[in-house]
């Protein structure tokens, strides 16, 4: 870890990266700063601080998206734990116990935190293969059925992200080798031209194009005999930004079910505020009852029960202090309990490989405080700053972005809870992720589970191309640009899209320096 700071006047980043949800009447009430961000940064104008004052960093290089918060080594006592748990994040795991972090599997996703979230978060690539060892590939798979009206998971059978790796002599639930990504053709219903009829995407080798993906899997990679693959469907879903989640963690639940009752009243693009999950782990610093706010989905309702917490363990497979049992499924362990190449190798019957593989009382293989200095790291990654807020170009692209009332759902501020007790500092923060942190329907071609989905953070996104070289956007990564993310907004938000594609090129030009700017 290194930090660099930069005079932000100097920054000028061409960038791109967003998953916008929706729009609303040009009598939104969340308008940004009166003095749209013309002066320089400092304590007059917030919106250079994207993080707050305490969870900013002033950085722009490819290093952005991994810097700590300005107070962790200011002598709060969290330098330490942040490092450690970077390692954690940044590390490998094995099945070697002695090497290194041990632990993985016996089925697993992959090996190391990273390499779900390249970049720090910087988002993953689209890719051509389902392939988990390559290294741009963050994607996640889910098994679920989609004559289902909740899409429900097939959960009998599968993990709800699906395994498909395993350690000698366990198999993997799908055998990657059978699972085909093909990315389909798509045209809109104005033939992928703008009001003007300039082509989508002219300019570019794929000028007047969208695409999105479709997911086969050969019932021959299938490891349950009596799963019937032709009746289910595949989902890809993208992981998502690791930096800033201290600080949505910090907005209060009274907040966010207060911003889901104003939208329900305004009567345009009205989200679905996550349902009520109870967290009563004894580890969780806000244990009880909370409005879902992470994933795509609002599945989780604090950080500490979010998807990082989650992710340590069930994408490596790896157990701790209050996770002492494997994250499998009691198809799997009957499966491979019956396997005759399983109980040879491992030389154990049908029932100790079950009770095994089944047990809730396993060693741990991450220790508490490995895991609590992981959660200080993950609790304080810091928000890059904006960057050209007082630019002439990105001063129309905001306008614009108000005018067409992206705010809706891309809510521009909130102030985080007065007593966040994890880590005091994200206390009282004023920050600008442009998000309502609720979900939406975009109405989009073939989405997969996700077909209403929560409204992803904008801050620091322009940074993208810098961080990891390309800007593939939406669950599914199927925009290639914060162009086609604009135009696969339909559903709650299709007046925006229409909006914005009845501008001028100029503006939509505009539009685009803004959210690569904030």
């Amino acid at each position: 870890m290194k930090r660099f700071n930069l005079l932000l006047g100097t920054l000028v980043m061409p960038a791109f990266f967003v998953v916008f949800t929706s729009c609303e009447p040009e009598d939104s009430p969340d308008i940004p700063d009166k003095d749209n961000g013309k002066k320089v940064y400092n304590e007059a104008n917030a919106e250079w601080f994207p993080g707050g004052k305490n969870g900013t960093v002033f950085m722009a290089s490819s290093r952005a998206y991994r810097q700590p918060m300005p107070f962790i080594d200011a002598g709060a006592g969290y330098y330490t734990d942040f490092m450690r748990g970077e390692r954690i994040f940044e590390k490998s795991f094995v099945t070697s116990e002695g090497m290194g972090y041990s632990g993985l599997g016996p089925v697993y996703i992959r090996k190391s935190c990273i390499a779900c979230h390249p970049s720090y978060g910087g988002r993953s690539k689209r890719v051509d293969k389902f392939d988990t060892s390559d290294s741009r590939n963050g994607y996640l798979l889910m098994i679920y059925d989609p004559a289902s009206p909740t899409l429900a998971l097939a959960s009998k059978y599968f993990t709800g992200m699906t395994q498909t790796r395993a350690v000698a002599p366990f198999k993997a639930p799908i055998d990657e080798a059978g699972i085909k990504l093909t990315w389909e053709p798509y045209t809109d219903e104005y033939g992928n031209k703008y009001t003007d009829g300039t082509p989508y995407n002219a300019g570019t080798s794929y000028a007047g194009t969208l695409i999105y993906p479709k997911v086969e899997i050969a019932q021959s990679a299938i490891l349950f005999p009596d799963f019937d693959m032709s009746k289910h469907a595949a989902s890809l879903e993208a992981t998502i930004g690791i930096y800033g989640v201290g600080l949505l963690d910090a907005i209060s639940d009274d907040d966010l079910r207060t911003q889901y009752a104003d939208e329900q009243a305004r009567g345009y693009a009205k989200g679905v505020i996550g349902a009520d999950i109870n967290e009563a782990d004894p580890s969780n610093p806000f244990p009880g009852v909370h409005p879902g706010r992470f994933t795509y989905l609002c599945t989780r309702g604090t950080l500490d029960n979010g998807p990082g917490s989650n992710a340590i363990w069930n994408i490596t497979n790896v157990t701790r202090p209050e996770r002492t049992y494997h994250y499998i499924t009691d198809e799997y362990a009957k499966v491979m309990s019956q396997d005759a190449d399983v109980q040879k190798a491992r030389g154990e019957s049908k029932e100790e490989i079950y009770n095994y593989l089944m047990s809730n009382t396993l060693t741990p293989e991450l220790t508490k405080a490995d895991y609590d200095a992981f959660m200080v790291w993950h609790r304080s990654v810091a928000v890059p700053a904006a960057r050209n807020l007082d630019d002439e170009k990105v001063q129309r692209g905001k306008t614009l972005f108000n005018e067409t009332g992206c705010t809706a759902c891309h809510k521009p501020s909130w102030k985080t809870r007065s007593n966040y007790t994890p880590m005091p500092e994200l206390s009282n923060q004023t920050i600008y992720p442009y998000t309502d942190l609720l979900r939406h329907d975009l109405d989009m071609k073939e989405p997969g589970r996700v077909k209403v989905c929560r409204t992803t953070p904008l801050w620091g996104r322009g940074l993208m191309p810098v961080v990891s070289g390309y800007a593939d956007m939406l669950h599914d990564l199927r925009a290639r640009n914060y162009e086609e993310a604009i135009l696969w907004h339909g559903g709650e938000a299709k007046r925006c899209k229409d909006d914005f594609r009845s501008m001028s090129k100029d503006d939509r030009e505009a539009l685009i320096a803004f959210l690569r700017s904030i």
